[in-house]
């Protein structure tokens, strides 16, 4: 069985199902501008990285839906975990297989406090996702999946193996509904694509830092009304009037996320 088969063989087995591999060479060919500088490229970090393996994984859109919540809070980190254990073994993995790899955690920026004076990462799983051909952005500037919007985590392997890329996807997924710049409570979205309209993200770790206080965060407005993503149809929320409190058709559903967000955190203001 070749490499890639084993590794897509594994990342079955562990119930994962986004998968993308990206040659590291693509970095170095910009696909819009401004683009990923050299210092946060894959050779750059890790010089004998040949492909950067990207596992997603998804975050249920009906705690999604809660947010901000405990419930939201709670499986945020919980996905977080699963993905850096599983960029680890899968890291760990290659290299007894004699293919020198390295993890990379789904965060590189270390607290709230710091990302509001340096709001920036060290590597950017996102276009690592983009690249291994898993999505495109949208206005929201999160990376959207046909699977499941942009409601999906990412963590990256750098391996010395070379393994066959996937396709980039082509076709923007983003609908331009501006949903997710009306959702916004800080006004941190701007009605344009990626990259021209960049999120400000002080004011998102603003409220991100404010929602932490009271362990509710993040955020995740953005993300719960993107209609992009098969996993809308699976859960029966297709119609998008949903998220609109003056429609009564969906009144039991607000009352349910109402119920969940009373609890669970310390309550200073409106979430």
């Amino acid at each position: 069985m070749e490499l890639k088969d084993q590794i897509l063989k594994w990342c079955a087995e562990q119930e994962i199902p986004l998968v993308g591999f990206a040659p590291a060479a693509r970095w170095d060919e910009p696909l819009f501008l401004p683009w990923v500088p050299d210092e946060f490229r894959p050779r750059a970090i890790v010089p004998e990285t040949a492909t950067v393996i990207v596992l997603g994984l998804p975050v249920s859109l009906p705690v999604v839906e809660t947010a901000p919540s405990i419930h939201y809070h709670e499986l945020y980190r919980t996905v977080n975990t699963l993905l850096d254990m599983h960029g680890y073994r899968l890291s760990a993995w290659l290299t007894r297989e004699g293919h020198p790899s390295t993890w990379i955690p789904r965060d590189g920026y270390g607290s709230i406090a710091i990302l509001k004076e340096n709001p920036v990462a060290f590597f950017s799983h996102r276009h690592a996702a983009l690249l291994a051909g898993l999505g495109t952005f949208g206005v929201n500037n999160t990376l959207l999946t046909r699977e499941f919007g942009p409601r999906v985590r990412f963590v990256s392997i750098f391996t010395s193996a070379a393994l066959p890329p996937d396709p980039l996807i082509t076709e923007p997924l983003c609908t331009r509904c501006m949903r997710c710049v009306k959702a916004c409570p800080v006004r941190a979205l701007l009605a344009k694509d990626y990259p021209d309209g960049l999120t400000d993200k002080r004011a998102c770790a603003l409220r991100s830092e404010a929602l932490f206080k009271r362990s509710i965060s993040p955020c995740g407005l953005c993300i719960r009304v993107c209609p992009v993503g098969e996993d809308r149809k699976r859960y029966g929320r297709t119609d998008m009037a949903i998220y609109d409190e003056e429609d009564d058709r969906f009144s039991r559903y607000h009352q349910a996320w109402k119920h969940v967000q009373a609890y669970g955190g310390r309550k200073t203001s409106s979430p």
